[in-house]
Formats: structure tokens, sequence, C-alpha cells
């Protein structure tokens, strides 16, 4: 299982409105490209993107799920890589003081993934995090903050 965590510089609403735009997606998930919304609305339950994602001389077409989305705090993929297999991949917002601690949590599900899962495929995906956290922690904090709408303890907007 690969975790990994950062400190970013802005509130979990902030953070939460750059995961839930589906065109910024290959913006920070590393190695990404040509991403489109294919079922249902980014990040509603179950909603789906299609993308590709080059290793070497091969693309890959993926697709990911959403298993689970609570705004403003959990978002669950389960991203679906075909042969490969699939992963879980948790990204957890936990309000910082003003800021978000995210903690991304990463391991395969099924298929060989999970089969040849090892300490060297956990320092892969170490790699991999550290840069998709910075660039996902870069985005956020160079983007305007959202409206000041009040929130409950559970992030979801309070009723004036």
């Amino acid at each position: 299982m690969a975790v990994r965590h950062r400190l970013i510089q802005k509130p979990p609403a902030a953070v939460w409105a750059v995961l839930s735009d589906a065109q910024r997606f290959e913006e920070w998930v590393v190695g990404t490209s040509r991403v489109e919304a294919d079922e249902g609305r980014w990040p509603d339950l179950d909603s789906t993107l299609r993308y590709e994602i080059a290793i070497g001389p091969i693309t890959l077409h993926n697709r990911t799920i959403v298993r689970r989305s609570e705004p403003n705090t959990v978002l669950e993929l389960e991203a679906d890589s075909g042969p490969l297999g699939t992963a879980r991949i948790a990204l957890e917002l936990r309000p910082w003081g003003e800021h978000t601690l995210l903690i991304l949590d990463e391991h395969p599900l099924r298929g060989p993934g999970g089969a040849l899962h090892n300490g060297l495929l956990d320092a892969a995906l170490q790699v991999r995090h550290r840069a998709m956290l910075r660039r996902l922690a870069r985005l956020c904090e160079s983007t305007e903050e959202p409206s000041r709408t009040p929130v409950d303890r559970a992030g979801r907007p309070r009723s004036a």
C-alpha cells in the first residue's frame, strides 16, 4: 500500500474544487492525457472518466470510477487499467487550520497488479504520488478560492 500526504495551503473547499473539475484531472494525475467525462457528473457516485496513460511505447486506455464522494472530505476512486487490473485510490481532505492535509492512499485491488504487488511497486507509486501531490498543491494554491459559503462540520453547505 502506498500512502502519502501533503499540506496544501488552501482550505478543503478550494482543494475539492480542483478535484471535482474533470477537465483538470490530467493537470495533476501523472501520466494521463486525453481525459474525457464518460458517465455521470464528476465526481458524483459512479461517475467515470476515460483517459490514456503512456508507459514507454505502450498506451493504456483507462477508466476511473467514483466509488465514494463526500464533498470537501473524501474522494475514493477505482482506476481500471484493463489487462493490468484495478486499483483503489482514496483522497482524504482534512482541515488543518486554514489549510488542508491531503492524504493519498493507493493500492491494487484486482488483476495482475494485485497479484504482483510488492515493495518495489510501492516505491514506484511513492515517486508518482509525490509528483501528483506537488502538482495538485500547485493547482490549488494558484487557484482563486471559491466563494465563502458557510459549511457544517462535515463540510456540507449550511442553509442561511
